[in-house]
């Protein structure tokens, strides 16, 4: 059905091609060790994961700027661990997370195996919420750039997803039809319901082990994709 209709594919970047907790844990590991923080990582981690889903979940809701998730997300974290962390430190543990996140890249299962089947056939292309300097490392630094037409990201839009506009910012940069394309991500709210109304096609990643739905087809692995492309 998929492969005689979509010509664009666009894809989230965290969660879906560039495995954002791997990356994350591995950076906390070593930002927290050279600041001499001592915790156990996997405890950190515990609280820290669902917390950043949470702040993020604002900042998609414009609820929070991009400093306030930034400090708010770990000042959040050491409350709840109840550790006493200084302003000074969040701030540096913030930066230097920033600064050592790219440096870590290690993808999903299948991706480049994925990106190499449908380089051919269609033409791909990113949609993400992340911060832009950060997100154009990921793809550089992790060798997946090249694959890609047009990046677009939500500060480039002024919205994020799922607000129509960065959709709509994307159909238009690639000049294409929101019925012959497709939008495959890992959030239901951000990625699946956002492209879906504005008529995508839609393949919704479950690489949180989401509750099965009937709003799309759900892969848990993307040489799925085969199947729809």
């Amino acid at each position: 059905m998929f492969k005689e209709l979509v010509t664009d594919v666009f894809f989230d970047l965290d969660h879906t091609l560039w495995d954002f907790e791997k990356n994350s844990a591995l950076t906390f590991e070593k930002i927290l060790s050279r600041n001499h923080i001592d915790i156990p990582l996997s405890k950190f981690l515990e609280i820290y994961v669902p917390t950043n889903l949470a702040f993020w979940k604002l900042y998609r809701e414009e609820k929070i700027t991009k400093d306030a998730l930034r400090y708010q997300r770990l000042k959040s974290v050491f409350d709840k661990l109840e550790l006493e962390i200084t302003d000074t430190m969040i701030h540096r543990l913030s930066d230097e997370y920033i600064q050592y996140l790219s440096s870590y890249n290690h993808l999903f299962p299948n991706t480049i195996e994925i990106l190499e089947y449908l380089k051919p056939k269609y033409r791909l292309h990113i949609i993400t919420n992340g911060f832009q300097e950060i997100q154009d490392k990921k793809l550089r630094n992790s060798g997946i750039d090249s694959y890609f037409v047009h990046v677009i990201n939500s500060e480039m839009a002024g919205v994020k997803k799922p607000n129509p506009l960065i959709f709509q910012l994307a159909l238009d940069r690639a000049g294409v039809a929101a019925e012959n394309s497709m939008m495959i991500g890992d959030s239901l709210e951000a990625d699946i319901l956002g492209a879906k109304a504005l008529n995508f096609n839609v393949l919704h990643f479950n690489s949180h082990q989401e509750p099965k739905h009937e709003h799309c087809p759900m892969l848990d692995h993307l040489c799925e994709i085969k199947s729809f492309l």
